[in-house]
């Protein structure tokens, strides 16, 4: 017996139909590369978002062609959101950040029809432009005026905007259509493709949107800070639309005075960023002796939230951090560190180190840790695995790679070592190809490196394996000190005493002047286990190196 009830397919275009029907005042502002502040409501959003679908269309874009864009978190961004998979088109958000060469190889490998580009990023795709086969239109994203006399071989966004009459109807068609497409980090070898539905990406919102992970309503201020080439920034563009929240986005300036004074200006409640955006702002709080006065939730993920950072927003600052991971093949939502009742009775320290953990599942997400043989492990808090996902918004395969099945008896395995405990709880104890195996046994980088953040002198740690004689991997902590500080190798190591299994400690400590990071603000270790790989097994004049008894 089938039942009964409407049958309207999970569009994306139907979460903007809901914001201009129920939220159409809700206000959207960005801070635009022209460098003044934007401000525009749903129903503005709505319409225009209409009439650049009309535009895609006289460019002759089809259903399933490719829509790129390099650009900001900024609102034309967001109609390009709407627009290219509203009307059936796949949007591809290309990361500025990675190199041209690797840029020109993911545009090639998604057959990009159109480019659209904010006025930041001219001198990049003129560079580009001649390597790109695919693209038959590239659009600057602003309006003539503001574009340099030399530039008529692009069309200008304002322009084409400007030319439709908004009189289009967003057309129905099968849920699980590709919506967009987001390519690996790509740290190693060529980036991957991920390629996304409207039916994953309409659930994936309601999961982001839930209490137990970013619990948004139509009384947030939102700002995603964390880009909308990253993983469609969470997901937030989407989920605002759904609750009627407001939006701020932020542009190009990820500065933390910047980012400080437009979340006061605007009265933010959430923002969502990468540990090392958190950190530009805590400092800018710190050296100007500033508090947030509106901001109530700080959403932290892309890498592991430092305890210190966490203990410091809550408080000295009183705000909630939701501690979250994910990945590109997760769409990014996989789990948030939000407390249980079994929280209620814990004291403050037990409490921190709870939400310190990357967090829990809601529906539609699950999760599973296994040995190398495959066989489950115990949510006990301490058995360590290799963490699997599953889920509606959970990869199956790569875009282009149908030869490859990157599943495991319907499980995707994420590359991460985790443990979970009886609440659920899972925390990440390393990257499979980045924890450390000495004599046989796992030491976890990611604690050590947050036992160094919780140093004052330590503005940033990450901790690699390196060769050794004895024991073929022992640890090495490489440090970026505080501006201030005069931190020694020797100081580092004492202040790791009692706090850790004394196999653990770390052989020596090389203070450097900044960590390599990735296009997402990630801390590279490959070229730091490169560079110092040799480390342990030659003569060195640093301090001596500490008894390694693992």
């Amino acid at each position: 017996m089938i039942g009964q009830m409407m049958q309207q397919p999970l569009l994306i275009s139907s979460l903007l139909r809901h914001a201009e029907r129920h939220h159409s005042r809700q206000e959207i502002v960005s801070r635009r590369v022209e460098g003044d502040i934007h401000r525009y409501t749903f129903r503005d959003l709505a319409d225009r978002s209409r009439r650049l679908a009309q535009a895609l269309g006289r460019l002759g874009v089809e259903p399933g062609s490719r829509v790129a864009t390099l650009a900001w978190n900024g609102y034309r961004h967001l109609e390009l959101y709407y627009a290219a998979s509203g009307s059936g088109a796949v949007l591809h958000t290309v990361n500025p950040r990675l190199h041209p060469d690797q840029m020109e190889w993911i545009i090639t490998d998604a057959a990009d029809d159109v480019l659209f580009f904010d006025l930041t990023f001219l001198p990049l795709v003129r560079e580009l432009a001649p390597r790109l086969a695919s693209v038959r239109h590239f659009v600057v994203m602003s309006d003539r005026d503001h574009l340099p006399g030399d530039t008529d071989e692009f069309l200008a966004y304002e322009d084409l905007v400007g030319a439709e009459s908004g009189d289009y109807r967003w057309p129905t068609f099968d849920e699980n259509t590709a919506s967009s497409l987001c390519y690996t980090s790509g740290t190693t070898g060529n980036p991957k493709g991920v390629l996304y539905s409207h039916r994953s990406t309409l659930l994936h919102t309601f999961a982001v949107s839930l209490p137990d992970s970013m619990g948004l309503s139509a009384r947030d201020t939102v700002m995603p800070v964390v880009p909308m080439f990253h993983v469609n920034a969470w997901g937030l563009p989407y989920a605002a639309c759904m609750v009627g929240a407001k939006v701020v986005f932020p542009g190009a300036d990820l500065d933390g005075r910047s980012l400080y004074e437009l979340q006061e200006t605007e009265q933010v409640t959430l923002s969502a960023s990468v540990p090392t955006v958190w950190q530009g702002q805590l400092q800018y709080a710190q050296d100007h002796g500033v508090r947030f006065t509106a901001l109530e939730r700080a959403v932290i993920g892309g890498a592991a939230c430092p305890p210190s950072m966490l203990r410091r927003l809550e408080q000295e600052y009183g705000v909630t951090v939701i501690h979250g991971w994910g990945m590109t093949e997760t769409s990014p939502f996989g789990t948030a560190s939000v407390p249980k009742p079994s929280s209620e009775g814990l004291t403050v320290d037990e409490r921190l180190a709870v939400q310190a953990k990357q967090g829990r599942c809601v529906f539609g997400m699950d999760l599973k840790i296994v040995d190398d043989a495959g066989n489950e492990l115990p949510w006990d808090g301490s058995s360590a695995g290799h963490l699997h996902a599953r889920g509606p918004w959970v990869l199956e395969t790569y875009y282009h790679r149908e030869d490859i099945d990157p599943l495991v008896d319907g499980w995707f395995p994420t590359g991460d070592i985790a443990t979970i405990d009886a609440d659920g709880f899972m925390q990440i104890t390393d990257r499979s190809k980045d924890v450390i195996k000495s004599g046989g046994e796992w030491i976890s980088s990611i604690d050590l490196e947050n036992l160094a953040m919780n140093h004052p002198g330590v503005a940033a740690a990450a901790c690699i394996g390196v060769r050794h004689r004895k024991w073929d991997e022992r640890p090495l902590l490489v440090v970026v000190r505080t501006p201030e500080a005069d931190l020694t190798a020797a100081e580092l190591l004492d202040f790791f005493d009692g706090r850790i299994a004394k196999w653990w400690l770390p052989d020596d400590v090389v203070f450097v002047e900044a960590l390599p990071m990735g296009s997402t603000g990630k801390v590279l270790k490959a070229p730091l286990r490169e560079q110092f790989r040799d480390h342990l097994t030659t003569a060195r004049t640093t301090v001596p190196v500490r008894p390694s008894t693992p």
